[in-house]
This record gives C-alpha cells, sequence and structure tokens, in this order.
C-alpha cells in the first residue's frame, strides 16, 4: 500500500498539521465574517446558499481533474502554486464589493481548495509507518479542526469590530503558511516516479470506486446523510442569530463547539480504529456515528438558548471526528497509493455535490418557514436517511467477509496494512451539520467528513 517503509517522518507530519492548523484558522474566520455580513445586511437564506454553492461547485465540477494532477505532478509544486494564487485572490476579495465579483473569487479560493484537498490528503499517508498512521491522522485532524475551532470565535469579534476586509486579509495571509509548510517538507509524491514505481504501477489494476462495493457503500452513505441535513450549514446562522437572539460573538463561539467536539472524536477513535482490523466493522461503526450527528441536530432545535447548544453540538462533533476517523482508514487501508489522491478527490465531489443540495434546499426553505422546524426536520430526515442505509451497508459487509475467504476484490491489494488514513477533518468532506466535515473554502460554512 507504499506506507514509508522506514521510520515515520513526524517533523513533516508535525509541518503538515502546523500549516493545516494555520490555513484552517483562516478559512473559518473568513467563512464566518462573509457569512455574518450577508445575515447582518438583511440577507436572506438564498444568499447564503448560493455563496456556499460557490464554494462548492469547483470541487464537484473539477474533482476529476484535480485527483489525477494530486497523483501526477509534484506536490511541492502544486501546493505552493495554489497557496501563492490562493493568498493573492483572498487579498482581492477583502476589498471587492460587488455581488458577482464576491461570488466569483468565492469559486476561484474554491478552486484551489479542489487541488490542495487531495494533495494533502494522499500525501501524509506516505509520511508515516502503517501502524502510526491513526495518530498522524488524528494529529492532522486535531491541528486542522483547533484552526477551524479558532476562527469563528475569531470572526465574530473582529466583524463586529471591523466589518470584513480585516478577517479576510487575516486569511490571505493563512494561505502564506501553506506555501511556507510546502517547501520546508521533505516528503513527496507525484511527479517523476522511478522505474519500481512504475513496474509496481503497471502490476497493479486500475482502481475505480464501483469495483469495491465496501467503499461504494461509505461513499453514498455518507453522502446521503449530508445531502439530508447539509441545509443546517444555511440554517444555523438565522436559527442562532435570530431565533435565539444571540450576538455575532456568542454565534462565533457556540458553533465552535462542534468542531471542538471533533478534536475530541478524533484521538479518541484514532485508538479504536488501530484495533479494527475488519473493515466491515469501520463501515458499521461509521453509520452509528452517522446516526449520533443527526442525532444532536435534532436535539438542537429544542434549545431555548444558544449556549444549551454547546454539549449537544460538542457531542455530535465528537461522532463526527469518529466517522472522519473511520472513512479516511477505509480510504487508505483499500486504495494504492498512487491512486489516494483522485480516491480522496472522489470521495469530496460525492460528499459536497450532496452538500449543494442542501445548501439549497436550505436556502429555499428559509424563505417559507422558521430555522427551529427546519433544524429539527433536518436531524428526523438524517436519522430516517440512516435507518434506509442499515441494509445496504450490512448487505456490503456481508460480501465483502465473503470475498475475503474466496480472494482479493478485483483492483484491491490482496494484502491490506492497518492503517489510517489522512483524518484531516475539514476535508476531505462536507457538513451534515455545523463543524462537521471541511469547509469546502475559505466562504464554505461550518463544514467533514472526513
Amino acid at each position: 500500500m507504499s506506507f514509508t517503509t522506514g521510520s515515520s517522518r513526524w517533523p513533516d507530519v508535525w509541518l503538515a498539521a502546523t500549516a493545516r492548523g494555520v490555513s484552517s484558522c483562516g478559512d473559518f474566520l473568513a467563512a464566518t465574517a462573509l457569512t455574518l455580513a450577508l445575515q447582518s445586511a438583511g440577507a436572506g437564506g438564498l444568499a447564503v446558499s448560493g455563496l456556499l454553492l460557490a464554494a462548492t461547485l469547483p470541487l464537484v465540477a473539477l474533482a476529476p481533474l484535480t485527483g489525477r494532477l494530486a497523483d501526477r505532478v509534484d506536490s511541492r509544486v502544486l501546493l505552493v502554486t495554489a497557496g501563492l494564487v490562493q493568498a493573492a485572490i483572498c487579498a482581492a476579495l477583502a476589498y471587492a464589493t460587488a455581488p458577482v465579483l464576491v461570488l466569483a473569487l468565492v469559486a476561484l479560493l474554491a478552486t484551489g481548495l479542489a487541488i490542495t484537498q487531495p494533495v494533502l490528503a494522499a500525501l501524509v499517508p506516505v509520511m508515516v509507518r502503517a501502524e502510526d498512521l491513526p495518530r498522524a491522522g488524528a494529529l492532522n485532524q486535531t491541528a486542522g479542526t483547533l484552526g477551524a475551532l479558532a476562527g469563528p470565535a475569531l470572526a465574530g469579534l473582529l466583524v463586529g469590530q471591523f466589518g470584513t476586509r480585516v478577517p479576510l486579509l487575516v486569511d490571505a495571509v493563512s494561505y502564506l503558511a501553506l506555501v511556507v509548510a510546502a517547501l520546508l517538507i521533505r516528503t513527496r509524491r507525484g511527479g517523476r516516479r522511478t522505474a519500481a514505481a512504475e513496474v509496481a504501477a503497471a502490476a497493479t489494476p486500475a482502481w475505480r470506486l464501483r469495483r469495491d462495493p465496501m467503499l461504494l457503500v461509505m461513499v453514498g452513505s455518507v453522502a446521503a446523510v449530508v445531502g439530508a441535513v447539509g441545509a443546517i450549514n444555511v440554517i444555523e446562522v438565522f436559527f442562532i442569530r435570530e431565533t435565539l437572539g444571540s450576538t455575532t460573538t456568542v454565534y462565533g463561539l457556540v458553533t465552535g463547539a462542534w468542531t471542538l467536539g471533533i478534536v475530541v472524536g478524533a484521538w479518541l477513535f484514532a485508538g479504536v480504529a488501530r484495533r479494527l482490523a475488519d473493515d466491515g466493522a469501520l463501515l458499521g461503526a461509521g453509520l452509528v456515528l452517522l446516526g449520533g450527528c443527526c442525532l444532536a441536530v435534532l436535539g438542537s432545535a429544542a434549545v431555548p438558548s444558544a449556549w444549551l447548544l454547546v454539549p449537544i453540538w460538542l457531542l455530535g462533533g465528537t461522532a463526527n471526528g469518529g466517522d472522519n476517523v473511520f472513512n479516511n482508514l477505509l480510504l487508505a487501508r483499500r486504495v494504492p497509493e498512487a491512486a489516494r489522491g483522485r480516491a480522496f478527490a472522489v470521495f469530496g465531489a460525492a460528499v459536497q455535490g450532496a452538500a449543494m443540495g442542501g445548501y439549497l434546499v436550505g436556502g429555499l426553505l428559509l424563505e417559507v418557514a422558521d430555522p427551529r422546524p427546519l433544524v429539527a426536520g433536518c436531524g428526523v430526515v438524517g436519522l430516517l436517511v440512516v435507518a434506509a442505509l442499515a441494509w445496504p451497508v450490512r448487505r456490503a459487509v456481508r460480501a465483502e467477509r465473503t470475498a475475503v475467504r474466496n480472494g482479493p476484490l478485483p483492483g484491491l491489494p490482496a494484502a491490506r496494512d492497518g492503517g489510517g488514513g489522512d483524518t484531516v477533518g475539514s476535508w476531505p468532506t462536507a457538513s451534515p451539520a455545523p463543524g462537521w466535515g471541511t469547509s469546502s473554502s475559505s466562504t464554505a460554512s461550518r463544514s467533514t467528513g472526513g
């Protein structure tokens, strides 16, 4: 599976994690600032959903291209180039006033993220040995999630004092952290391959998602739940600010609770994942955790005060963090190293595409209904989807165990190392709940899995 064969390169892991945390803080800082600016200006749900759609569409539409770029072009070249371009775009966004220009710049930022997401997701497994990957993934996810935790809180303070320009300029600087880290990280993938690597790649059947029923069900399950609950990303700002009557500062602090839960879940379930050698157990446990996320959304509809959301979203975020670990561990175990960039891009595109449907639905529903019943509806629909997924998950697990007894699946390595994926928290999935999964760009809302 092409993990590192020597000792794990922990300095590289720490560099990647630090850059991830700084850039994530900038992303969520800008995302929250733009969302609050729209809400404070009297914009409705459709405006917020339009912003989220602009931030998500490139990740879906460009996935076939960016996944292949991540596997074929030198990772350092891609990260440095994308980081510099994103910094320039975000600086321009700080001074943009025309709505059409803002949306265009947001979409360009997301285009850069569509490149860097699969590059980083595929790079971390090459830095460490298979047995160290759950720990490395949890570290990477923790750094990104702490950045996402600090971003909304900082945005709530800065927007109230300075408006949106300062947060966006801070975000522009944060992209430079990614550039510096890319120059310092010694581990690289993509670009030129050795003759031995070429021979090994030629001997392995081309990876296709549809050839692996286990991964196909995993990707479909996460996407289905994201689509069912994704409207919460549009609804939450109106629910917290208007229904619960909170300030921008309280909004930023409260939304960080889900993100903090992701940190807890990443470390709590990293140890569990390391002991689960059976991929079927990982898939089943991930579905249970998805149900926990949906249950937290449903419970949040009943609170009379925004501060009561904190413990509920903390629990939901913990389930989210565990699901991220399990999903990315399955990807790293079952996808050949040469195809991991494409695999993470396919996963991200499927989930982000489902999230786009949720964003659109959320914006439309806010035109005809109040936020509180819509939050409850998101939770109920999510739980129904999880229940409906129980049968296909069980069937995929049984098929997998039968295939293991009879021989390896087509296109799947005969022996899989016990390792974990790059549990990058906000990467490669969009969010079916506040703070869940990944910020699809500096303007996406609290976003996954994974």
